[in-house]
């Protein structure tokens, strides 16, 4: 093929170069968002943004003597895509509390009052690829509920937001203007200058169960009824700002013993299904209820994803770990997915939410916290209301809750994400 020896106009050039860049930058925006499987956002910020950072570059490109420029854009919830990031370690970075300052955290998530002796895990700071995450501030917090009531539903890592995100406030409020009122099912914080309150509300599957009072310890013995919500949601009616979760106990067992209608023998007549089946009848009895009785003109509803567990330390490559016990680093290889963190329960969540009529605002904690391999309460906690003991704490590869989360701690990343959603 003979190569072309005609003259190239200007016009012709310039043209061709601006489609190429326009190409690129496009193939680039493309990339990043297909690597999400789940939750999509819109492409236009970051250009967005680089318009608004073009127009100032002449004023402030003498100032900027680095040769990496941060072009992340500020925090938007419609385009940032929290997902994607990476925790970076910041040891200037101070928690808002201690287990020891806040009087309101449970010991079982104490774990430095429990013993634990390193404090890395509380120094590392989520930073999103594409956006600068605000850092959280109590005070705006606490002007956003004014006047409202905010009540968290779920398990006891939901409680575990719950708790985290009363000490992150709590210490700007005086000690005679704030009250905590303890329940086996509805717990409130009180912030009296606000007029606001802050609710967890003990419900691990959102569906009614035999578990939800009290405890039935063998997974087996639990039985869901898988179309009511009706015993639970009478607390939910009223509330400003509902956040809901459930996730760690479908994943107790392979079947879960459901049973639906009018059974003539009640529990008698439950059926074994496999648990994401249960999971996905019971999240969409959830979501006609929200649909059918929540106004979005005045109460908000967010989900927060599910809550990753390390038990299998092999999905980090530690073969020779024992579980979560000896991690002290978070695992930071990127798009790292562990066997705790059940994509087809995240599948479930993304298909039932986007079919709902009321707006639901998903904290995708997932990814993010599935690095956390370091930052659970392992053998720093209690079990049947009792610290563990030495001969227990010994025994770290049956005693090791890999499960929940130390305070100060994750949580406190989840609710940074939530104010900005906020």
């Amino acid at each position: 093929m003979k190569a072309f020896r005609g003259k190239l106009h200007l016009p012709i050039i310039m043209v061709c170069a601006i489609a190429l860049i326009s190409l690129l930058y496009t193939e680039r925006i493309s990339i990043i968002l297909s690597s999400n499987p789940f939750f999509k956002h819109k492409s236009c910020s970051r250009r967005a943004a680089s318009v608004t950072k073009k127009n100032d570059r002449n004023a402030t490109e003498e100032k900027i003597d680095a040769s990496v420029v941060d072009d992340r854009f500020v925090f938007d919830p419609e385009e940032c895509n929290v997902e994607h990031g990476k925790w970076v370690f910041n040891r200037s970075i101070k928690p808002f509390y201690s287990d020891r300052s806040c009087p309101y955290l449970d010991r079982q998530v104490s774990c430095v009052k429990n013993g634990r002796p390193d404090s890395d895990y509380r120094h590392w700071e989520w930073q999103p690829e594409d956006c600068t995450l605000p850092r959280f501030n109590p005070e705006l917090m606490l002007e956003k509920i004014r006047n409202k009531r905010l009540m968290f539903v779920g398990d006891s890592l939901q409680r575990g937001q719950w708790q985290s995100l009363v000490c992150m406030v709590e210490s700007i409020i005086p000690q005679d203007k704030q009250s905590m009122r303890r329940g086996r099912v509805l717990s409130v914080f009180t912030a009296e200058e606000y007029n606001t309150t802050i609710e967890f509300y003990w419900d691990p599957f959102l569906v009614e169960s035999n578990s939800d009072l009290h405890i039935v310890g063998n997974p087996k013995e639990r039985i869901l009824k898988v179309d009511s919500v009706d015993k639970h949601a009478k607390h939910w009616t009223g509330v400003d700002i509902l956040v809901f979760n459930t996730y760690v106990w479908w994943m107790s067992g392979y079947t879960i013993k459901s049973y639906w209608g009018s059974f003539p023998n009640g529990e008698e007549g439950y059926e074994e299904l496999e648990a994401v089946v249960a999971y996905r009848i019971a999240l969409k009895t959830w979501a006609n209820w929200v649909d059918t009785n929540i106004n979005p003109n005045k109460t908000r509803v967010f989900f927060t994803s599910m809550s990753p567990t390390h038990i299998r330390n092999a999905d980090w490559n530690n073969p020779e770990g024992m579980r979560c016990f000896n991690e002290t680093k978070p695992y930071l290889k990127k798009g790292f997915w562990s066997t705790g963190a059940d994509k087809r329960i995240m599948r479930v969540v993304v298909e039932v939410i986007k079919k709902m009529k009321v707006p639901v605002s998903v904290l995708n904690i997932t990814q993010m916290s599935d690095q956390r391999i370091d930052a659970h309460t392992k053998v720093y906690t209690e079990t049947g209301g009792k610290l563990l003991t030495d001969e227990q704490k010994a025994d770290v590869l049956h005693n090791s809750d890999c499960i929940h989360w130390c305070l100060p701690g994750v949580p406190d990343t989840w609710n940074q994400i939530f104010l900005a959603n906020l």
